[in-house]
């Protein structure tokens, strides 16, 4: 009996807060929103890194012929076949831990199997190179990525090193831009969640102030104060369960629409998030809404509920 009364206030109370409730869940579903997608791009960070990180490697890129800028290079010859073996002895003895594969590159190979897929006909800045402008290079497939300065410290300065590179600085950049999107977004969707409580307790406040008599007359017949306060908290619940359904849906049309159907097909050497990943964040974003309007409803009863 007692279930079915606090129903039937909750709907009284919907029904007659309508303009404020749907306040609530806008708010809510922007507040929301703004969240979930600082999540999406989180995730999208963390599985690019995992699946580029998988894939790049450390390069040794040996002494070319000519002029570098190298101090170990300054003879202007290109590293002999003895200093290309006695740094694979260096790697096997001192780096035996850390590297998982070593990879010799010769010019031609380079040229024919990087290059030129990156610069057609070898045309680069208005030159068109050959396999004679390149450079000897051993590619080195690391055990852990986050090892590359250990690596380097050794390789670096031998004789017939000119640079070691790793790959990942490529993509650190794209990574930092990201970050910073994401402390963005978070930012401004905390201001909002910010805004989305305040909203919540003035609303759930004033419904409360407009039944005030109501709620008098329910304590002086003995209701308890969860009797009183639950079909108040109960209408911030719905109203914020509405809003974060409305922007998990959001999302999914986002991913769908601007990642699925658009950066997926155009950009394919690029891991995406899907919808199994809004799918995974959705019961985050529900839960948060609640309790946060649970919260918020009840900070703001407390004074109603004062014998």
């Amino acid at each position: 009996m007692r279930f079915r009364f606090i129903l039937s206030e909750t709907w009284t109370g919907l029904r007659r807060n309508v303009p404020m409730l749907l306040s609530v869940m806008l708010v809510t579903f922007i507040s929301f929103l703004f969240i979930g997608a600082s999540l999406l791009t989180q995730a999208q960070i963390t599985r690019a890194k995992g699946d580029w990180y998988d894939k790049v490697e450390v390069v040794v890129w040996l002494c070319p012929d000519g002029t570098s800028q190298s101090a170990n290079c300054s003879t202007g010859k290109a590293a002999t076949t003895a200093q290309i073996n006695d740094l694979q002895k260096v790697i096997q003895s001192e780096l035996g831990d850390d590297v998982s594969e070593v990879t010799f590159m010769s010019k031609q190979e380079f040229y024919d199997n990087s290059f030129t897929k990156q610069y057609p006909n070898g045309q680069y800045q208005g030159r068109t190179l050959t396999a004679a402008d390149m450079q000897d290079s051993l590619w080195l497939k690391l055990k852990n990525p986050e090892k590359y300065k250990v690596v380097s410290e050794v390789l670096s300065g031998r004789e017939g090193v000119e640079e070691v590179v790793d790959q990942r600085q490529i993509f650190e950049p794209v990574f930092a831009v990201l970050n910073r999107a994401t402390v963005a977004t978070a930012a401004l969707a905390a201001v909002m969640v910010l805004v989305a409580i305040m909203l919540t307790g003035t609303t759930i406040r004033m419904s409360a102030a407009s039944r005030s008599e109501e709620t008098e007359i329910m304590r002086l017949v003995g209701a308890s104060n969860w009797t009183i306060r639950l079909p108040f908290v109960l209408e911030g619940v719905a109203a914020a369960l509405l809003g974060s359904l409305l922007s998990c849906g959001a999302l999914m049309l986002l991913v769908k629409v601007f990642v699925t159907d658009w950066l997926a097909k155009s950009i394919t050497w690029l891991p995406f998030v899907t919808q199994s990943t809004v799918w995974a964040i959705s019961p985050v974003l529900v839960a948060g809404a609640v309790l946060l309007s649970v919260i918020a409803s009840t900070v703001a009863l407390r004074r109603y509920l004062k014998a």
